[in-house]
C-alpha cells in the first residue's frame, strides 16, 4: 500500500471516529471493566460516581477524570437487579434507580438511598430502600403497545423522586410518562406527574438519564443522541415549561447525565459494536 493511501485511509478513519461523538468532548476513556455504565453523579470534586446495569456487581464507583477507578463500594443491601441512573440531593445523599424493567413484569421496583459515598470509610455502604409501583399498571407485563413502565431516568427535587420512563411499546408512540415518589424509606404508589413526547423516532428517542442543574432552573433528558432541555417551568409538570430538543450527532449508547455545574453536562455511554465506554463533556453555552 503506498504511502499516500495509507495516510489518506488514517485521516478519513480518523474523521470517521471523531463524526461519531458529534458535539461531545472526550474527557476521558472509561475502565473496560465498566464497559456496561448505567448511571453517574458528581460532587463536584473532578470525580464521577458510576454504577452498571442489571448483571454486574452491586458496586458503585468513584472515578477520576483521567479514567482510573478511585474507590468502589458494596452496596450491603441493595442487589443489583437493573441499576439504570444516579441522581444526588443537597444533603449529599445519593440514590440508585433500581428499576430497570425491559419486560414490563417487575413488581420489586426499588430506589435505593445511600449515605454520602465520598465519606464513607470502608468498602461497604448501607442502602434504605424506597419501593414503589405505578399507578396505572394492572398488568405484568402489560400488553406490548403499553410497554411504558421501563425507566433508566430520576433526578431529586424538593423532597421527591421524579422518575421518568422509556417508552417500549410496539407502535412506538415517543411518548414518557413522569412519576414521583418520596425520598424517604417506605413503599409508595407513586404519584403520577404527566406525560411528554420528545421525538418519534425509537432508535434516537427513547430517555436514558436526565438531571435538573444546581439552580434547579433547568432539567436535561438525555436519548440516544439528543438532549431536550427543559426552562420556564413550574412544579411538579416540567413538562408545562419550554423544551429544547438538541441533536447532539452522536449515535452511540448514551446512558448517562449529570450536571457538572450549571453551564456544562458529562455524558457517559456504553461500550457497544466497538465504539463508546467514554466519559464526555457537553457546553450548554
Amino acid at each position: 500500500m503506498s504511502k499516500i493511501i495509507y495516510l489518506s485511509l488514517l485521516i478519513l478513519a480518523t474523521l470517521t471516529s471523531c463524526s461519531n461523538y458529534g458535539q461531545l468532548n472526550v474527557i476521558a476513556d472509561l475502565p473496560g471493566s465498566l464497559s456496561e455504565n448505567s448511571g453517574l453523579a458528581t460532587y463536584k470534586d473532578s470525580t464521577i460516581w458510576v454504577i452498571e446495569d442489571g448483571g454486574n456487581k452491586d458496586d458503585i464507583y468513584q472515578i477520576n477524570f483521567k479514567g482510573e477507578i478511585l474507590k468502589s463500594l458494596e452496596v450491603k443491601n441493595g442487589k443489583n437487579h437493573d441499576w439504570e441512573d444516579l441522581t444526588k440531593d443537597a444533603a449529599g445523599n445519593l440514590y440508585i434507580a433500581d428499576i430497570g424493567n425491559n419486560a414490563n413484569d417487575r413488581k420489586n421496583l426499588t430506589i435505593l438511598k445511600l449515605p454520602n459515598p465520598t465519606i464513607e470509610p470502608g468498602d461497604k455502604i448501607e442502602a434504605e430502600k424506597i419501593e414503589l409501583r405505578y399507578p396505572d399498571q394492572k398488568e405484568f407485563p402489560p400488553k406490548k403497545d403499553a410497554f411504558f413502565y421501563d425507566s433508566e431516568a430520576i433526578f431529586h427535587h424538593g423532597n421527591k423522586i421524579y422518575i421518568v420512563t422509556k417508552n417500549r411499546s410496539k407502535s412506538f408512540t415517543g411518548e414518557a410518562r413522569i412519576y414521583s415518589v418520596p425520598d424517604t424509606k417506605g413503599n409508595y404508589e407513586a404519584s403520577f406527574i404527566g406525560s411528554f413526547t420528545p421525538c418519534t423516532d425509537w432508535k434516537i428517542c427513547q430517555i436514558t438519564s436526565i438531571d435538573i442543574s444546581p439552580k434547579g432552573d433547568k432539567i436535561i433528558a438525555l436519548s440516544y443522541g439528543k438532549l431536550f432541555i427543559f426552562t420556564d417551568f413550574t412544579w411538579d409538570d416540567f413538562t408545562k415549561g419550554n423544551m429544547q430538543e438538541i441533536d447532539l450527532g452522536a449515535r452511540s449508547q448514551l446512558e448517562s447525565v449529570c450536571f457538572l455545574n450549571d453551564d456544562t453536562l458529562l455524558i457517559s455511554d456504553e461500550k457497544a459494536h466497538g465504539e463508546g465506554g467514554n466519559l464526555y463533556t457537553y457546553s450548554l453555552k
